[in-house]
Formats: structure tokens, sequence, C-alpha cells
């Protein structure tokens, strides 16, 4: 259900209905991918792994079904940390690109919760609110001052930190079906919204607006991602593609 690089290119992590983070080793050969095992099987969730990412080359996060997210320590294979302050299944985590101990995540319980991996016992700095179903997605902003929320309402939300409030709301009488995946381009002015549908809407941050829709997938879409540079958006769908925009 999820896969993540580490920040050197040298591991890649992945989870599933299995309730473990695997983490692999990548050789000098791509080619022999297949046959390689788990460098480490990190094991403590009790429900399905949504969401991993590495803070560090050795450091991951995970969010569960079990309704936990977990800071692992990969050198012990052991938690460091455990934030316990959702009330259902945690489906995204995203991490601050300016302040590394920051990161935020969305659940099903409709509410996305600012953390700080620092904070003495773990709880939430913020909690934030307005969607009237589960959160599936979010995404912070390039320059870390928010982020952006995908949730089964059919809506994505964008929230400031600064004020810790709600500055935006995307959505459309015309679209029926929840959020799968958001992606904010590299200034921060567009964000990608993909849908249990197969077009991609395109929306901008400041007025609120839709812009245009990428159609071109023939089933839903399930996940979009802008590359780091900015200059191309990856789009997968249950069609069995993957395609690139520029």
């Amino acid at each position: 259900m999820t896969c993540a690089y580490s920040p050197d290119g040298t591991m890649v992590a992945s989870g599933g209905l299995d309730n473990i983070v695997s983490v692999y080793k990548l050789p000098g050969d791509k080619r022999g991918m297949s046959s390689e095992k788990p460098i480490a099987e990190l094991s403590q969730h009790e429900g399905y792994l949504a969401c991993c990412r590495f803070v560090d080359d050795h450091n991951i996060l995970s969010a569960s079904g079990d309704g936990t997210c977990i800071l692992w320590d990969l050198e012990k294979r052991s938690p460091k940390s455990v934030f316990t302050n959702h009330e259902s299944d945690v489906m995204s985590i995203s991490l601050n690109q300016c302040d590394p101990n920051l990161f935020v995540s969305g659940s099903c319980d409709a509410t996305a919760k600012l953390w700080d991996i620092r904070t003495p016992g773990k709880k939430a700095i913020l909690t934030f609110t307005g969607h009237e179903s589960d959160i599936n997605c979010v995404s912070f902003l390039p320059d870390g001052t928010g982020f952006a929320t995908g949730s089964d309402d059919s809506s994505c939300r964008l929230f400031d930190l600064r004020s810790a409030n709600q500055i935006n709301h995307f959505a459309s009488n015309k679209i029926l079906s929840g959020s799968t995946s958001v992606s904010f381009s590299k200034t921060g002015r567009l964000l990608f919204s993909s849908y249990d549908e197969s077009g991609v809407h395109v929306w901008d941050t400041l007025r609120g607006e839709k812009l245009t829709q990428l159609d071109g997938h023939e089933e839903r879409v399930a996940c979009v991602q802008v590359s780091p540079d900015g200059q191309a958006l990856a789009t997968a769908s249950w069609d069995t593609t993957m395609k690139m925009w520029a």
C-alpha cells in the first residue's frame, strides 16, 4: 500500500496488509532487486500500513490502520516514539521539508494533525478540522508553511500552520467522488488532486478555483506526484498505467 526511498537513495521501504514496514537495500545492479530480502522488518503496528516515509537515512515514520504513527530507529529495528491522538485509521503522512522534525497526518476520523517528533509525550501540536469524511491524503506546501488534504467528502482543503486555520477550500458540485491523492507544484501555486474517477483536477491555491482537468486514464487515479524539479507530474491509475504530464 505504500513505499518510499531513503534520502540517500540506497534503501526503499514498503508496507501493506502484513502490518510490517519492510526495508530493502538497493543493490548497485538494479536488475538484482527482485531477489533481495529485507534488511529490516519493523513490526509493532496492529493494523495495515497505509503510509511510510524516511525522515532521514536512520529514521522512518509509518502510519497505520491501527490509528497510530510510529517513528522507527532503523539501526536498532525498534520504535523511538508512538503517536496516538487519532481516533481512527491514519491514512497518510507528509514530512515538512523545511523542518524535518514536523510532520502532518490525515485520518479516517476526518482530522489532520501536526506533530513534532521532539515533543514530550508525543501529543499532536495542532488538530485541523473541517472535512466531513475520511482524510485520505496530506501534502505539505514546498515552503512548509501549510499543507493540503484530500477527503472522501469530495473536497480538498488548504491549512496554514501560522494561523492554525483553513485558508482555502477546493470543491465542485460536479465532483462526487473522494480525493485519493494531492501534490503541489514547485511554487505551491497549483494543487493537483486525483479522485475515485479517471480525471486529475488542477486547482489555483490562491483563488480556490479549478483551472483545468487532466484526462487520459480510463479508471480511478490512485496517486499523483510532482517531480522534484517541478517540470512534470506523474499519475498512477487502476487502469494499470502510469502517465507523465509536462
